[in-house]
């Protein structure tokens, strides 16, 4: 880091500079650089190796934390490295299908179209003639990742005991959710199995395409699926010579990228533009599934509140979302917190509607988090930079056109249907029947406390029987009966009633 002139983050910390001073000495001769901050750190990181551009892409989602700028450096930043021998690919695709490589491959290219941090991927054509892509796991990669976890645990550990106003953003367990998306992507099953329940999500949209997956021929190391073709969603020029009408192409993604979010819950969360392609039909084909989002039903309907308060300024209703759903501690002031969302959504809201970025408005929103406790959301951090990703594409594709205007209808309907009077009854329903579906083992617990008070009476504590006589730590009140005593007869008398109504 001292190389690439990368220290700037150790000034977030007391006695960062200090150590950033003692730092540069170990790289003397290195020059200062003409680039941004956010590139210098970038390209440290793509030096450091796998589990640093993983760490890097996890900071992206932070702007609260390193900025905005920094952060959509980060964002961009190169998952590439050098490929491994094909020869190597082709041993763990043989131990790990486990069969003669030539049964399972009647042609397979040795120069692999794409190397990243985990995996790499070869195009193939399978013994029965279908085209097909392999993504095959770096043969070390496991060995990387947990040497280099283990010093990101040491740092966090050290930062959280030595910086308290840092324990709000939960470096410890924002390094634990790191460690569990990486051990997820670098089982390729989970990978498979992601790709699969997408597919199905949508398989009745004949615009939006998801590639098969080859379960034969997919093991812990090795996936293999469907070989698509077209060309990048950002190469206008190419999307301009096949005639595909790029409004149109935006209106599709944008939808498709509505239906993921809130219909399904289930997000594609790496959506850069390598990963979609389109054919000359203009039908958009997804790839790589090893980066998958998801959001509960019950924050898809807080943030779908959250965004329509903003949308239709209405600021009072958006600060009321952020206290229900618990993301601002109930000791902090309501107005307060109203007027800092308004002092976010005016200035992008007035903007023309084809500059209105709903992610910088979540990334502006998350920036205040600090002055209001609000603790962090890991799963609406990757949302908001999917987001961003999103949006960023939309103006390649048509800069004079807003995604979320072009998806405007589909909102609309979604918040009529679950946010609507007739949408409130369903819910209160819904959780009556758990409530009934619960009832049984309810009456069963109450049966077992009560064989326990008939069996062996109720016992209680020496403490507790002075208590109830009035009496605190030996000593006679001197008011009569006291409030704890008054409330322990009440909770006895309940619980009385409730075993005799049973």
């Amino acid at each position: 880091m001292a190389r690439h002139d990368a220290l700037f983050p150790l000034a977030l910390v007391p006695g960062g500079k200090v150590l950033a001073f003692f730092a540069r000495l170990t790289a003397p001769f290195s020059r200062r650089s003409d680039l941004r901050p956010g590139r210098r750190l970038a390209r440290a990181l793509e030096e450091l190796g796998p589990a640093f551009i993983k760490l890097g892409q996890t900071l992206a989602t932070r702007a609260d934390l390193i900025g905005d700028d920094v952060a959509a450096d980060l964002s961009s930043l190169q998952d590439r490295l050098p490929p491994f021998s094909a020869k190597i690919a082709k041993r763990i695709i043989t131990e790990q299908l486990d069969g003669p490589f030539e049964t399972l491959f009647s042609e397979f290219d040795d120069t692999p179209v794409a190397a990243a941090s985990i995996a790499q991927v070869h195009f193939a054509t399978t013994s029965d003639g279908r085209e097909v892509a392999v993504k095959v796991l770096r043969p070390d990669i496991k060995t990387r990742f947990a040497r280099d976890l283990d010093l990101f645990y040491w740092v966090a550990e050290i930062a959280e005991l030595t910086q308290p106003r840092l324990r709000r953003l939960k470096p410890v367990e924002t390094i634990k959710t790191l460690e569990d998306s990486v051990h997820l992507e670098m089982d390729l099953r989970f990978e498979a199995s992601a790709a699969s329940e997408f597919r199905d999500n949508f398989e009745a949209d004949p615009t939006y395409y998801v590639p098969q997956i080859d379960w034969e021929r997919t093991a812990e190391h090795v996936i293999t699926m469907e070989r698509v073709k077209g060309v990048r969603i950002d190469n206008v020029e190419a999307l301009d010579r096949m005639g595909v009408d790029r409004s149109a192409l935006l209106a599709k993604a944008a939808g498709a990228f509505f239906q993921q979010v809130f219909r399904d819950g289930f997000f594609h969360a790496d959506m850069h533009p390598g990963n979609l392609f389109v054919d000359e039909t203009g039908k958009v084909s997804i790839v790589d599934f090893g980066i998958m989002g998801r959001v509960d039903r019950q924050t898809r309907l807080y943030l779908a509140e959250m965004l329509l308060g903003f949308l239709t300024r209405d600021y009072r209703r958006v600060a009321e979302v952020h206290f229900e759903a618990g993301y601002v501690p109930r000791n902090q002031s309501l107005e307060n917190f109203q007027q800092a969302c308004r002092s976010i959504g005016e200035p992008i809201l007035g903007k023309e509607l084809a500059d209105i970025s709903v992610g910088r408005l979540l990334g502006q929103l998350f920036q205040i988090t600090e002055t209001f406790g609000m603790e962090t959301q890991p799963q609406l951090l990757m949302l908001q930079k999917t987001m961003i990703v999103a949006e960023g594409l939309s103006r390649i594709l048509s800069p004079n056109e807003n995604m979320w205007e072009l998806s405007r209808p589909l909102i609309e309907e979604w918040m009529r249907e679950n946010l609507g009077p007739e949408a409130k009854i369903a819910e209160a329903t819904r959780q009556a029947g758990t409530m009934l579906r619960r009832l049984p083992r309810v009456l069963e617990a109450a049966e077992q406390a009560s064989a326990v008070f008939t069996d062996q009476g109720l016992r209680l504590h020496p403490d507790t029987v002075a208590a109830m006589r009035g009496r605190s730590n030996g000593q006679r009140s001197s008011g009569g009966v006291s409030k704890q005593s008054i409330l322990l007869w009440v909770a006895i008398a309940a619980l009385a009633v409730a075993l005799f109504v049973k």
